[in-house]
């Protein structure tokens, strides 16, 4: 995730939320690690929530937050 979110910004790149961002083209990309949809798509509805909102508080998607997000950390 880290590759691609640093190739994808580099030469004037725009970060926005959500892992989203903006190449130096113009064109939009969203970076999200393999887990957030399972996380997401869990069978508790708490603990999904919980990661929603975790993930909306977030520019670059933090994996490590996400997960502690999940465990009501």
């Amino acid at each position: 995730m880290d590759y691609f979110w640093e190739k994808l910004l580099e030469g004037g790149g725009k970060e926005s939320q959500c892992g989203w961002l903006k190449d130096k083209y113009g064109l939009s990309w969203q970076i999200t690690p393999t887990i957030l949809p399972e996380l997401l798509q869990d069978k508790d509805p708490e603990k999904a929530k919980r990661v929603m909102q975790a993930m909306l508080k977030m520019v670059k998607i933090d994996i490590e937050t996400l997960k502690r997000a999940a465990e009501g950390e």
